[in-house]
């Protein structure tokens, strides 16, 4: 909380307006239009929907094939599932963990149709090969930035550089209202149909802007529009974007130091910032020699009053992901690293004392090991 959310719900209240689309709704689209540099960002009511939103766009049909990560949250794949398409799972890299760019183009096939690059723990996939290999095949660029809201790649925020970004406010992000997202649509063709998309595939849009004299369905679609009480909280947030993302990084940080000296003596290894990179601190991971040690480092992280937990289990290993999908090439990586990752306490409010504590007691259990 940074602590204008109640008072702007209220506000949001006594406007007498809370479904979407409202005041609020349209200072949010203005701050990442602006912030971002962005052609047209449009709040949804999930990264889910956002999601959703780009798989229609891109004209996802039954029998397309989507190249993504399989260490990725299911909304990843199922967007996509939705429209009747079949999943390529690659690699991932090891030190990132995210898509591997070197493995995409030999997952190509005839009926690829878009790849969809997963931004891990707010660190940027190789977005230069990425869409130079898109433009080649003609393939569309769907971002999954939900991880990665105020990161950049090469001086490009996350979300900005695909043919469409995808973000999450869910109440586990960096910047949330419980339960939201947003579309940030960078080829300006796609506003006017995704606008109809999201109003339940009506041309509304067009009709408060006085385009037409009455709106009526004109498009599939769906109601993917957030109400103005979550639209005020997470306005709150955005306002305060740059001081929650500088004090998530100096937490970061305090990790990063403070547990510098257990992976030079090899005992675990840190997270990798490509040079490129500009990331959140959306997560600070270890990751174990395998997963016994894991496990035992849970327990005793547990036992001393500190919550820490693991991440995805793969999509491909998943009774879902067999039926809609399937590993392209060889799991090198993806199973083996997903069993090592450790994810510790970050958030905003986190102190520096309570950092120095899960940091001593992971030492401690190394000394026992």
């Amino acid at each position: 909380m940074t602590g204008k959310e109640a008072e702007y719900i209220q506000d949001a209240i006594l406007n007498g307006k809370l479904s979407g689309d409202g005041a609020y709704t349209k200072k949010c689209h203005e701050w990442f239009e602006a912030q971002f540099s962005a052609s047209k960002a449009l709040l949804t009511t999930s990264c889910t929907h956002a999601l959703e939103m780009a798989a229609i766009l891109a004209g996802i049909k039954e029998g397309d094939e989507v190249i993504m990560p399989s260490y990725t949250f299911v909304s990843t794949a199922n967007a996509f599932v939705l429209r009747g398409a079949r999943i390529v799972f690659v690699d991932v890299r090891p030190d990132t963990m995210n898509m591997d760019e070197k493995l995409i183009e030999q997952s190509i096939t005839s009926r690829t149709k878009a790849i969809v690059p997963v931004h891990y723990a707010g660190v940027s996939c190789n977005m230069d090969v990425i869409m130079s290999i898109a433009a080649k095949y003609n393939l569309c660029v769907i971002e999954d930035a939900a991880q990665g809201v105020m990161s950049t790649y090469q001086g490009k925020y996350l979300g900005t550089i695909g043919h469409f970004g995808c973000y999450s406010f869910h109440e586990t992000k960096n910047y949330n209202c419980g339960e939201g997202g947003a579309l940030i649509i960078n080829d300006e063709s796609y506003i006017e149909r995704a606008e109809i998309i999201r109003e339940k595939g009506t041309d509304r849009s067009r009709f408060f802007r006085g385009q037409v004299d009455k709106y009526s369905w004109v498009d599939m679609g769906s109601s993917y529009l957030p109400s103005e009480i979550n639209a005020a909280f997470l306005y709150a947030q955005l306002e305060h974007a740059e001081q929650i993302n500088n004090y998530r990084l100096d937490c970061w940080s305090a990790y990063y130091q403070g547990l510098k000296a257990l992976e030079e003596k090899g005992h675990l290894s840190l997270p990798f910032i490509p040079d490129d990179c500009v990331h959140n601190a959306h997560m600070f991971y270890i990751k174990t020699a395998n997963l016994e040690v894991r496990t035992r480092l849970i327990d005793y992280l547990k036992e001393q009053g500190i919550h820490s937990v693991f991440h995805y289990v793969p999509l491909h290993s998943a009774d879902a992901g067999r039926q809609f999908g399937e590993m392209a090439g060889e799991d090198r990586y993806t199973t083996t690293e997903s069993e090592r990752l450790l994810r510790l306490p970050l958030y905003y409010g986190l102190k520096l004392d309570e950092i120095s504590k899960v940091v001593q007691t992971i030492q401690s259990f190394y000394q026992k090991e």
